[in-house]
């Protein structure tokens, strides 16, 4: 078909059959070549004509107002990286046409301004547009804003209004309505803030909206972020033979770590609305160091023995994080991170505390089952109540439901529920003694809201500073799995960096961005160690889900928030720490498997129906926890000496390697029990090894230094302050 003749037929065709709904789709559509004297709305009859729908990488849904949504059917698809080709075996030409965006040669007096190959694949940034109609515009806006600006996966991208020459009355431009790019498919998504595609927010990155708005706004993001700053050290510190003091203690610390550095990385780091606070991902080593052998029988200063020792790993593998980040090193490791090794290894960080959860949370069935199903409520059932304006339930699930049942606990307590004759009240623990008492005890000791003695012994104004429980204690072993370790929060980091600038609607940021993140978390992490909280510092996961049910991406109101969370740190230790133990582990619970799906909605920017992405998480996760399996079947030899849900945190002391080296034989040991570890490993090694093309695959693509340059909004989103921009201007690899 000649280029002349088959744009005649297309027109005759477009004009015959005017707006005519389509009743079936050719199974072969042939491109159409565009003219120089070719009439737009013949271009839009040619698709709706042939049903052509552009698309973009992996799953998504396309409507065109003039089709319905029933009559849809899979449209010619194309490879964005070699386009489509025709039966000659050349790519055939792009197409640029109104009601849709696509790719056209540079043909002069077409209406549509062309992007070319490299500009269009730099831009693609795996999000998923949905075309929607005019009216449906407010769904698919993501600056909020009617500014003709349409942003795919965080980049923005002008598209000039198509005004026609030759047709310019209002009442023709009506009838031809408007397809635009829709990040929704539905409305509820838009509503309730789906996790396949960003949504808009009501307070931007460098927004102010007044005094009193971002105060609430900054105490919201941290409410919000509850379950994730204050209940790890319920976890570790009994674990580690601390009392209800240092627990308190320990709280104050880890809530002054995570408001210093979160103030930090909003000034220096990548600037993003990010909550920095001790992760998930560090709880795991911790419990490995403090269930080690030569801790198991000691009584004497047992907890200030085992801070010490994590005080020592946590600070060298801060150390090799920050070296990472500030020597541009990161930047060269980002090529081999992407959805497929992230998604599995931010699962495997929820996953592997499901034999620590419910058996703990167990011990007070009355407490911890009403716990999991409020905010089960308040999270999935009533997310869609709006009080005063703000879907209250969704973004306060965690603190409504713990002051309501740790209320609930306190009645049954002063009610007699757990008043057994012969049995002190006061202090249950010492019940064991009394053969009539024994079997009350463990429920009188996890039940009771009155067990904790923090409220009189705790200080109620305290200031943690460093080094408060001694010199840290260094040892190879333990400080090669915090380095390890360290690998693995900074994989967790990169993927919530890139999630957390698409939902705040802005460019991805550059590499140099990325590593000064990572070198920022490494020094923070530094300052953890020396203060002893017990845990490293890092991006918090649960950021994206904070940014997406608040819809507030505010630095200003995060770092308000932070300023709260230092003042708190000083007072609110002790009323925290005497949180009931089962109730901890409930909204735990919650929060470990809200890990999981945040990990998993990575996957959104790969193809997620694709065999080979799906093989390799599949096999990544399977193996992430059989490999681990095999090294926590070797079990102390008393298993006494530990709980039930301790022993697979013992394999470091007793597992399979034995080389000679009792230093190496622990940290092999210690590192191959890790869900996690061994799950990133072979996420890592499969991704970067099986063929699979760059769309396939979904590779992050990172805004460059001269994009940003190129665009002074982008460039004031990441850049550092211009006294800090002048003293690290040697290094760029950490500037935009």
């Amino acid at each position: 078909m000649e280029n002349g003749s088959g744009s005649e037929t297309l027109g005759k065709a477009g004009m015959a059959k005017g707006n005519e709904k389509l009743d079936s789709v050719p199974s072969k559509i042939e491109p159409f070549v565009p003219r120089t004297d070719h009439n737009p709305r013949e271009l839009k009859s040619w698709a709706k004509r042939t049903g052509f729908i552009s698309n973009f990488s992996g799953e998504t849904t396309a409507s065109i107002s003039d089709i319905d949504r029933n009559e849809r059917m899979d449209s010619h698809r194309f490879d964005l990286e070699k386009g489509p080709t025709d039966q000659r075996g050349g790519a055939s030409p792009k197409i640029e046409i109104d009601p849709f965006l696509g790719r056209a040669k540079n043909i002069t007096g077409i209406e549509i301004e062309p992007v070319s190959r490299a500009e269009n694949h730099r831009r693609r940034f795996g999000g998923e547009p949905v075309l929607g109609t005019k009216d449906d515009e407010s769904k698919g806006n993501l600056n909020g804003k009617r500014n003709g600006n349409v942003i795919l996966n965080g980049n923005r991208r002008d598209i000039p209004a198509v005004n026609p020459a030759a047709e310019p009355q209002k009442d023709d431009i009506n009838a031809e309505r408007e397809v635009e790019i829709d990040m929704f498919s539905d409305k509820e998504e838009t509503n309730y803030g789906g996790w396949r595609r960003p949504s808009g927010v009501n307070c931007g990155l460098r927004d102010n909206p007044g005094l009193v708005p971002i105060f609430y706004y900054g105490l919201q993001h941290y409410l919000s972020l509850a379950g994730s700053l204050i209940f790890t050290p319920l976890i570790i510190v009994p674990a580690m033979g601390g009392t209800d003091k240092d627990t308190a203690t320990v709280i104050s610390t880890m809530l002054l770590v995570s408001g210093v550095a979160t103030i930090l990385h909003s000034y220096f780091g990548t600037r993003l609305p990010l909550v920095q606070g001790s992760s998930f991902v560090y709880l795991a080593p911790a419990l490995v160091i403090i269930n080690s052998r030569e801790y198991r029988n000691l009584t004497e200063h047992k907890f200030r023995h085992i801070m010490r020792e994590l005080q020592g790993a946590i600070i060298i593998g801060s150390i090799f994080q920050a070296i990472l980040g500030f020597s541009g090193l990161m930047s060269l490791l980002l090529r081999l991170i992407n959805p497929v090794v992230v998604a599995p290894t931010v699962a495997a960080v929820g996953l592997a505390f499901f034999s620590y959860g419910f058996p703990q949370a167990g011990s007070c069935v009355e407490i911890s089952i009403p716990q999991i199903l409020l905010v089960l409520i308040f999270t999935l059932y009533l997310r869609g109540i709006s009080i005063f304006g703000q879907r209250l339930f969704r973004i306060y699930a965690v603190p409504l439901s713990v002051i309501i049942i740790w209320a609930y606990a306190f009645f049954l307590t002063a009610g007699g529920a757990y008043n057994f004759k012969g049995c002190s009240p006061d202090i249950p623990s010492s019940n064991i003694l009394l053969d009539g008492c024994r079997k009350h005890a463990y429920t009188m000791k996890h039940c009771r809201t009155d067990v904790s003695n923090a409220w009189t012994m705790a200080s109620w104004v305290r200031v943690p500073y460093p080094l408060q429980w001694g010199i840290p204690i260094f040892h190879l072993r333990t400080s090669f799995i915090m380095i390890v370790v360290s690998l693995v929060a900074s994989v967790d980091s990169i993927g919530t960096y890139h999630s957390a600038s698409l939902r705040a609607n802005l460019k991805p940021p550059t590499p140099g961005v990325v590593s000064r993140g990572i070198a920022l978390e490494g020094f923070c992490s530094l300052l953890a160690g020396l203060l002893g909280s017990g845990s490293g510092s890092t991006t918090l996961t649960e950021n994206v889900h904070t940014i997406d049910i608040t819809k507030v991406a505010s630095r200003r109101a995060v770092e308000i928030g932070a300023v709260f969370l230092i003042f708190f740190s000083f007072t609110v230790g002790a009323i925290l720490a005497s949180i009931p133990l089962a109730l901890a582990a409930s909204i735990l619970c919650f929060m470990w498997a809200l890990t999981v799906a945040l990990g998993l909605s990575t996957l959104q920017y790969s193809q997620t129906a694709s065999f080979r992405n799906i093989t390799i998480v599949g096999v990544s996760l399977f193996l992430g926890f059989s490999i681990p399996a095999y090294f926590q079947q070797y079990q102390p030899l008393s298993t006494l000496m530990l709980p039930s849900y301790f022993l697979p945190f013992s394999a470091a002391s007793d597992g399979p390697i034995h080389s000679g080296s009792k230093q190496l034989d622990f940290a092999l040991n210690g590192l191959l029990s890790m869900n996690m570890v061994v799950t990133l490993i072979v996420a890592f090694v499969l991704d970067n090894t099986v063929p699979g093309n760059r769309q396939e695959r979904g590779v992050y693509i990172w805004s460059r230094a001269e994009d940003l340059s190129a665009d002074p909004s982008s460039l004031a989103d990441y850049s550092l302050p211009k006294k800090v921009s002048n003293f690290f201007g040697w290094a760029k690899c950490l500037g935009p």
